[in-house]
């Protein structure tokens, strides 16, 4: 089995790792790179490996950096089967048709102020096609991706529907398996179950380490801190701004503003959801609740976790915009996550230079996105073409990470290790250096052989 690691190499986003096995080539996961515009872009358009080469695709949940470029793939000709979760199908299906409606969107503004700016990756026709291409499948069950490998989905915690995925290749009388973490959540988080690590055999794990080098704030933290927030941004009279990644973040944050509202634990401050794909994800979340954890006391007592009085949803751009004449305390959740698109940034343009208003960042932003300048809190942010003074204050909530901290990471990658104990390779991915250099330490102290592999680089299992 041999492992080409095509994005996500040294870097949080592009999740893409090519496995050939059995004269079959398989993608695991084909995201979209994030980060500075021209050098994301130039890695966007292009392709992994020769699209005749590509067998099938496993895709481990729905997130754009891990899902984002499914539809560049179809544009140039893929029609072979991807398989994920249905949780994952059915988010990955409305995010990318979302996805291409921003990039055209986003195209039309820019050319029309004189911007001179590449054409979109895919059209909203290339995302429709990926979800003809889907293959839904449960947790636990085996399936047949081609001839030769199969694979099976264990519930990762990150998100509804994302999977790890322990992947095996039978040639001749070889059998080679490998572990893909993919995304690892965290215990505790609201709405998603816990993280489920697979109990496979596995000579090779290939996992992220997107906080490799940290520690989170506990969950209830994390709730505690959003109400202070909320209550000394409101007692200003200014807005919390919170830029939210649609699939995930956006209901984790409604359902905790829900059960603190209940409890008078924050100001009858109107809560707005701007953004159509988070909008849209919610109702897939609600067509899917036999996935929640049932162990959440809201989740079980709570008829209608995502409607509320003080919520609402906004249906158009005309409604976004109108947000910008409303009066007094608001709370405004919008796409998208790292600040890279969408409403989120006319929000920004309109009140990043605001004192009385808070940029909350719930998420982690990667190298060169406009949601890391703000979490550096540059005095000077670049926001739809124009310079904005950053004079609202910044308010960074890292409980809320969807993703596993340090000592979460190797308790996930420590209960692998038990159902495999030959287990000595990992290959970290999913990570920028100073995570991957601490991670590597503290396994290989552990005594498991660690490889950070860079772009193209390959491996051997």
């Amino acid at each position: 089995m041999q492992i080409e690691f095509a994005g996500a190499a040294r870097e949080v986003t592009g999740s893409c790792h090519i496995v050939r096995a059995n004269g079959k080539t398989v993608l695991l996961d084909c995201g979209l790179f994030q980060g500075r515009r021209r050098d994301a872009d130039a890695k966007n358009r292009k392709l992994p490996c020769p699209v005749n080469d590509i067998d099938a695709v496993v895709l481990s949940h729905a997130h754009l950096d891990h899902a984002g470029r499914l539809p560049f793939l179809v544009r140039h000709g893929y029609s072979n089967p991807i398989h994920a979760t249905k949780g994952t199908a059915d988010l990955a299906s409305i995010m990318v048709a979302d996805s291409a409606r921003i990039q055209e969107h986003d195209f039309l503004f820019l050319t029309r102020h004189g911007r001179s700016v590449a054409a979109p990756l895919y059209d909203v026709k290339d995302a429709a096609e990926v979800e003809q291409l889907m293959r839904r499948h449960g947790y636990g069950d085996w399936f047949d991706v081609c001839p030769g490998i199969r694979a099976r989905f264990t519930d990762a915690g990150h998100i509804l529907g994302s999977a790890s995925v322990a992947l095996e290749a039978t040639e001749t009388s070889v059998v080679s398996r490998l572990i893909f973490s993919a995304d690892i959540g965290r215990a505790g988080l609201p709405i998603i179950r816990d993280p489920d690590p697979p109990a496979d055999a596995a000579d090779l794990v290939i996992m992220e380490s997107t906080y490799g080098d940290r520690d989170h704030e506990s969950v209830s933290a994390a709730r505690d801190h959003l109400a202070r927030v909320v209550r000394e941004t409101s007692a200003r009279g200014g807005r919390v701004l919170i830029p939210a990644f649609a699939v995930g973040r956006a209901q984790e944050l409604v359902y905790d503003l829900h059960v603190l509202a209940r409890g008078g634990a924050i100001p009858a401050v109107p809560i707005v959801i701007d953004s159509p794909l988070a909008t849209a994800a919610t109702g897939v979340f609600e067509r899917n609740a036999e996935l929640f954890d049932q162990s959440e006391a809201p989740v079980r007592e709570i008829e209608h976790l995502f409607r509320f009085d003080l919520l609402s949803y906004t249906s158009s751009s005309d409604e976004s915009k109108a947000l910008n004449n409303r009066i007094g305390p608001l709370i405004v959740i919008a796409g998208s996550g790292m600040v890279e698109g969408g409403r989120i940034l006319h929000h920004l343009l309109h009140g990043a230079a605001n004192p009385r208003n808070t940029v909350l960042i719930v998420g982690f932003q990667a190298e060169h996105t406009l949601g890391r300048r703000i979490v550096e809190r540059q005095p000077v942010i670049r926001v739809l073409g124009e310079e904005v003074e950053l004079r609202a204050n910044v308010e960074i909530l890292d409980g809320y990470s969807a993703h596993a901290d340090r000592n979460e990471l190797a308790d996930w990658l420590a209960q692998v290790r038990r159902t495999s104990p030959r287990l000595r390779q990992v290959c970290l991915v999913h990570g920028e250096d100073p995570a991957q250099e601490a991670l590597s330490g503290r396994l290989r102290a552990q005594g498991y052989v660690v490889n950070c592999p860079g772009l193209g680089e390959g491996i051997t299992s």
